[in-house]
This record gives C-alpha cells, structure tokens and sequence, in this order.
C-alpha cells in the first residue's frame, strides 16, 4: 500500500488513544472543530522534531483558522511528554503503540532503507473537517513548508 486509502469525502475512523500528559484523547474531542491529523514515524528524530517545531510554529494562525493540531506516532505516551517538553510543543501528541490507529488509516505499511524492509509510518497528514470527514489527504510528506501547506488548506476549509 502506497497511500492512505482514506480519500477526501471518508469519515475519519475513530480513536481513543493515550496522549501526553497522562490524558485519553478520542477523534470525538474534535467535534465541530477542523483537525489537522498527522502521522510521524518517531519521537526526537530530525525530519519529525522539525515537523512538529513548523506545526508548532504555526499553532496560533491554526488556532485563528478554527483548528486544532494533534500528532500521532506509535512512541509512547511518556515518549511524547519528553519530547513535547524538550521542544516547547504546544499542542496534543497520541500514542498508537497496538498500531490500531495507524493501520485504520493506512499509514503502517512497508518501507525499505539500504534494502531492508521493514514496517514503520508512512508520514501523512489528513485535515478533518467539523463533521469528521476528511477534506484532504497529504501522503508521503515532505517536511519543508509541508505546515504552512496544512494552514493555507485549514483556512479555505
């Protein structure tokens, strides 16, 4: 699987999922809201700390477009409380240890590095609408501007 069979016009699949801090976050929480959704392969890693420094970055101008930011990784939930403290991350992290989650999206598939394979994250992001439908999909995301991207979606939505 290459891409996320999640198309725009899907209802997003649900979740209920340990986040930082010690709290449980559901895609219900988001009702009525739009939810930029992105999906990371690891904690602390270069291209995923400065994903989430852009979404960071950008969280007030999200906040004016009326959404919310929530990263998902499978990392635990203590894993996201440190690296959410060593960068000054200001918005929710949810942990998908089972993989439950990222498979119900689609983005645990296959990858391959120096001819290993290898199952890990596929970096993507869906933005979710107020009804819980997805309006647009982002499959194997490039990092650079990729935030900025999301927000000029977030704001027309």
């Amino acid at each position: 699987m290459t891409d996320s069979p999640l198309a725009a016009g899907t209802i997003a699949p649900a979740f209920t999922l340990p986040g930082d801090g010690g709290r449980t976050i559901s895609l219900k929480d988001f009702a009525g809201k739009k939810l930029v959704l992105y999906f990371y392969p690891k904690d602390d890693t270069s291209g995923c700390t400065q994903e989430a420094k852009d979404f960071n970055a950008l969280k007030s101008d999200f906040a004016k477009a009326g959404t919310e930011i929530l990263g998902v990784s499978p990392d635990s939930a203590t894993s996201h409380d440190k690296f959410k403290k060593k960068h000054g991350l200001d918005f929710a992290l949810v942990s998908d240890e089972s993989k439950a989650m990222l498979e119900a999206y689609g983005v645990w598939t296959e990858k391959s590095m120096y001819g290993r394979k290898y199952m890990g994250v596929e970096r993507t992001t869906f933005l979710i609408d107020p009804a819980g439908k997805i309006a647009k999909v982002w499959n194997k995301v490039k990092v650079p501007g990729h935030a900025a991207e999301v927000l000029e979606a977030a704001k027309t939505l």
